[in-house]
């Protein structure tokens, strides 16, 4: 008998982050301190179920009477809510089609895929360092992905003319520009709203087209704050998407809830492009999950329970603020005056440290605390209490 088809197969090596989970579980140092996986935690260590999203489940589960389809692109509500909400005055609705998706990840996906079917020789250039799965998520679809120059590990900020000037050397018009509209994942190195009030007439004079990611809205600055360069592109640019994710501000990691947006140049082209939606939908996953997408509808449809969400989401943002400046203190005492500066600067739950493979391993194997080998942490990790150990082990480590 002949090999089995599976036999073919070949072990693959496990997700690097989804590794290092393991392993900081299985550690059993008291003193353990868990940065790595993005999500965000409460003072004691725990992902929280947010009040408002409780109390929205708890409203659902007694008036809901079916689990049938919602339809290939979600819910109308949600839609519209959600634009509404990171949009604002830019809301020009006509103008826009959407999709309800699974999680950020598959809101990227699909805009990867419409990109595909409306300029398949597009290259789509992400920043340097960027998310660990955007080269791999949206190069799937079978598009060209390129680097621009964002991050310097030396000054620990944006390099913003490099970037300019990279994409002006390198980048042809119709090619797309991945952004990151908030809270960049994963060096918390974010544009000032100058450095947005120069780049998106950038892109529009070179016919460059913005593709914002906006999986943090909310936890950088503030809400308006955070969507000011998603707000200037809406306004400013003729075409342009957006892939939005509630698994952070919501809290609803395992309930996949996104949202992918294109403006298109006309009102007629918008309608086109939400019939693609529903199609390419219709080929990935057939049907969207609708549980969490009901709770953010619900959610942001009640004025009492917008009103809950916003006080908690300005408490998870205060206490990541917070624990910067504690860091930032704790570092500068400590002789890190340089990384202080940067951390107390940057914005959301990640920073990225100048940390080598081997000093992240250092900080592992010595001093239980888990980081990536790109030296980026996850801040809401951390408590009060064990910041000024988190810093004596960095300068450790860096020395």
């Amino acid at each position: 008998m002949g090999a089995a088809m599976f036999d073919n197969l070949t072990a693959l090596p496990p997700d690097a982050i989804i590794a290092m989970m393991q392993q900081a579980k299985l550690d059993t140092r008291a003193h353990k301190i868990d940065l790595g996986v993005g999500v965000y935690k409460d003072g004691s260590g725990a992902v929280p179920i947010m009040r408002a999203v409780k109390t929205a489940e708890d409203i659902i589960l007694g008036e809901e009477m079916s689990k049938s389809y919602v339809g290939t692109t979600g819910r109308v509500e949600f839609r519209r809510l959600m634009l509404d909400m990171i949009l604002g005055d830019q809301f020009d609705a006509p103008r826009i089609a959407s999709s309800q998706a699974a999680g950020g990840s598959g809101a990227l996906r699909l805009g990867a895929e419409l990109i595909k079917s409306a300029a398949p020789d597009a290259t789509v250039w992400v920043s340097d360092p960027t998310w660990a799965n955007h080269i791999p998520l949206i190069g799937s679809a079978g598009l060209l992905m390129d680097k621009y120059p964002y991050y310097n590990r030396d000054t620990l900020g944006v390099e913003f003319d490099a970037m300019l000037e990279h994409l002006d050397r390198h980048a042809k018009p119709g090619d797309v520009v991945l952004l990151h509209g908030c809270c960049h994942n994963p060096t918390g190195a974010d544009f000032s709203e100058d450095q947005w009030d120069r780049l998106v007439p950038f892109l529009v004079e070179r016919k460059l087209t913005p593709f914002v990611d906006l999986a943090y809205f909310g936890l950088g600055r503030g809400l308006g704050e955070d969507a000011y360069g998603l707000r200037l592109v809406f306004e400013r640019a003729p075409e342009a998407l957006v892939a939005a994710s509630c698994s952070k501000n919501f809290g609803l990691y395992k309930e996949r809830v996104g949202l992918i947006a294109v403006l298109c140049r006309d009102e007629a082209t918008a309608r086109i492009a939400q019939t693609q939606f529903g199609a390419i939908q219709r080929k990935l996953i057939s049907m969207p999950p609708d549980h969490g997408a009901q709770v953010v509808e619900r959610i942001l449809g009640s004025g009492e329970l917008k009103r809950i969400w916003l006080d908690e989401l300005t408490e998870m943002r205060g206490r990541m603020r917070n624990l910067r400046v504690l860091l930032s203190e704790a570092l500068d005492v400590q002789g890190g005056a340089h990384i202080a500066r940067a951390v107390a600067d940057q914005n959301g739950m990640f920073s990225t440290l100048p940390v080598s493979p081997a000093q992240a391993e250092a900080l592992r194997n010595d001093h239980a605390i888990y980081i990536t080998n790109s030296g980026r942490i996850n801040i809401a990790g951390a408590n009060a209490s064990n910041i000024p150990n988190l810093a004596s082990a960095l300068l450790d480590v860096l020395s």
